[in-house]
């Protein structure tokens, strides 16, 4: 647990129940042991804290730490780690944290934006955007080969760390994802690796209980989808 000095501070986060980037945060601050107040938002009627917290993109999740608003998951996730410096999320050694952050953006770039994408299309630009996931899955694979004997977390012996947390997105989300799309990603035979990982990653003890029921996502996920292929038919 965080010590009492942290108890003391305010910590508010700012979410939505179904996102898996707000998701990311919550591990963060659970796996610091951060006591911290969770708002719920509701994004067609966004609340007046949350666009003036954050005016640019006007997006959960939003972290308010003493009042001081922080936006952007991956931003947010290294601002915790900086700003409480116990149970460590990145890792210490210079050049490893440089390979994690790498790995961070790469799985937000080319992974966790690009599923998006094949959410919300068909046709085409989905088929564009269900080629370029499975060829980040693909590169994945090859660094979740390395992970050997006691290293089974791309966090190290010791636990999960930001990678980790960053690609968590892959158990809950992307399965649901899948079935609303229409389409396939995941295949145990051809990311065995990656397929171990997700075993291994949604039985710990801090992340099993924030997994969200598939049939509830489910029924979001197809109305998100929907809305933006009706939104596309009438422009």
């Amino acid at each position: 647990m965080a010590s009492g000095a942290v108890q003391e501070e305010q910590v508010k986060l700012l979410g939505s129940w179904y996102s898996p980037f707000v998701k990311r945060v919550e591990w963060a601050l659970k796996f610091k042991g951060i006591e911290y107040e969770y708002v719920q938002e509701d994004l067609v009627n966004k609340s007046s804290l949350l666009l003036t917290s954050n005016p640019v993109y006007k997006k959960v999740p939003v972290l308010l730490h003493n009042g001081n608003p922080i936006a952007q998951t991956l931003v947010i996730i290294e601002y915790i780690d900086e700003a409480w410096k116990h149970n460590p999320i990145l890792p210490q050694d210079p050049h490893e944290r440089a390979k994690a952050r790498f790995w961070a953006n790469f799985i937000e770039v080319k992974l966790t934006e690009v599923v998006k994408t094949a959410l919300i299309t068909q046709g085409e630009q989905q088929e564009k955007a269900v080629k370029e996931a499975k060829e980040a899955m693909e590169v994945l694979e090859g660094e979740a080969a390395k992970l050997k004997g006691e290293r089974v977390f791309f966090g190290g012996n010791n636990g999960i760390g930001y990678v980790d947390i960053v690609l968590g997105v892959m158990c809950g989300w992307v399965q649901v994802i899948e079935e609303v799309g229409g389409f396939k990603l995941l295949d145990p035979q051809k990311q065995p690796h990656i397929h171990k990982w997700m075993a291994n990653f949604v039985e710990l003890p801090l992340i099993k209980p924030t997994l969200l029921p598939k049939g509830k996502l489910m029924v979001h996920f197809q109305m998100i989808r929907q809305a933006c292929l009706a939104l596309v038919a009438r422009e």
